[in-house]
């Protein structure tokens, strides 16, 4: 008896049932989704990455940020993400689908080195903290493991008396007779990271998050950056 006929029909039901169950099923879940109006603000949740934001997240990828940093927090009960006050949500899960509706790719991520960057816009509104930290990581965070990207500075020699300036890091992070100065690489990167925030009030994933009272903030890189800002 030809068996032929049969074996073509198993491995062509194997695929169609792959196809449907990994492809066809998750495309008709999520592939519709649209972003949220949030009603109190009239804005849509979540943007897509614009201007100097968008040029930074070609930046994180292009540096591998996403090796060591993830972009998913767990929800409670699984892991520790909300005790460290990584995410912004509470319900059946934490990061959900329409988080990642512009993200292209979305860079997950699958270690954490460092911690959680899924919310750090709005943990860390430090313009100056976060260039700081990217030059010298661990004069803000001892012990910190983060390779310090100084190739995204530029070191510039100043004169005696010379102002300093306007975008230079506190004189704390020069040397001697020089000032460093944010490349706008750097400038897009952190861009980019306070872009970073899911606390659109959705359907499937209601927030908790509540604004501190005071947050630090900055508008030139020559001010002095918050004592007690978190570590990144």
């Amino acid at each position: 008896m030809n068996q032929g006929p049969l074996v073509f029909l198993g491995t062509f039901f194997a695929l169609a049932t792959a196809w449907f169950g990994f492809i066809l099923q998750p495309e008709l879940q999520i592939g519709s989704q649209q972003p949220f109006l949030i009603e109190d603000s009239g804005q849509l949740y979540p943007t897509k990455p614009a201007g100097l934001a968008k040029q930074g997240e070609d930046v994180y990828r292009a540096n591998g940020c996403f090796y060591c940093h993830t972009m998913q927090v767990r929800p409670q009960g699984l892991g520790g993400d909300v005790a460290r006050n990584w995410g912004a949500r509470s319900g059946p899960v934490q990061s959900v689908s329409r988080d990642y509706l512009y993200a292209e790719p979305a860079m997950l991520g699958s270690q954490r080195v460092g911690p959680d960057l899924t919310n750090i816009g709005l943990r860390q509104t430090n313009e100056v903290w976060l260039l700081q930290h990217l030059y010298n990581p661990q004069s803000l965070a001892a012990g910190s493991t983060m390779p310090p990207y100084r190739y995204l500075f530029a070191k510039r020699k100043t004169t005696p008396g010379q102002a300093p300036s306007k975008d230079a890091l506190p004189p704390d992070n020069n040397l001697p007779g020089y000032e460093i100065v944010p490349t706008d690489d750097a400038k897009a990167l952190v861009a980019y990271l306070l872009s970073l925030r899911s606390d659109g009030i959705l359907y499937e994933a209601p927030t908790l998050y509540v604004k501190p009272a005071t947050a630090p903030a900055a508008t030139t890189t020559n001010a002095s950056p918050a004592a007690n800002s978190p570590a990144k």
